[in-house]
């Protein structure tokens, strides 16, 4: 899968760098220019049709829409999708980790108060399960 990405990266970076190219020469433009004008275009046009070839190879690329509304649309660069879902991650496991270990010290402590309240109920019920608590 990696071939088709990559030849589309290609792809995708000599359009860019054609647009680049063109945008230079049309904000100076000099009549005698023309023909690299031309052809700078009929490139661009080429680069759309190699574009368009590889896109049955990416067909089942998925690619989120908030990297298109949330990144690109803000002219932000859609690699940072990656590591804001990756800190968004890391923060949601330190509050699950913070919410376990709540929940460890509340059993802790309620196990502590069940056996000074109910010492013998307790004991059974440790016999019961088995183990240690």
């Amino acid at each position: 899968m990696s071939a088709p990405l990559e030849n589309l990266e290609t792809q995708l970076e000599m359009f860019i760098e054609n647009v680049r190219q063109i945008r230079i020469i049309v904000s100076d433009f000099q009549p005698q220019g023309q023909n690299v004008l031309n052809q700078k275009i009929n490139s661009l046009v080429t680069g759309l049709q190699e574009i368009d070839k590889l896109r049955n190879q990416v067909q089942d690329v998925y690619v989120p829409f908030e990297v298109f509304f949330d990144y690109i649309d803000q002219d932000k660069n859609p690699q940072l999708y990656t590591k804001d879902c990756v800190e968004k991650a890391l923060a949601k496991n330190e509050e699950v980790k913070g919410k376990i270990e709540s929940l460890k010290k509340f059993k802790s402590n309620l196990l502590l108060e069940l056996y000074k309240t109910f010492p013998n109920e307790m004991n059974s019920y440790r016999a019961y399960r088995k183990d240690s608590m």
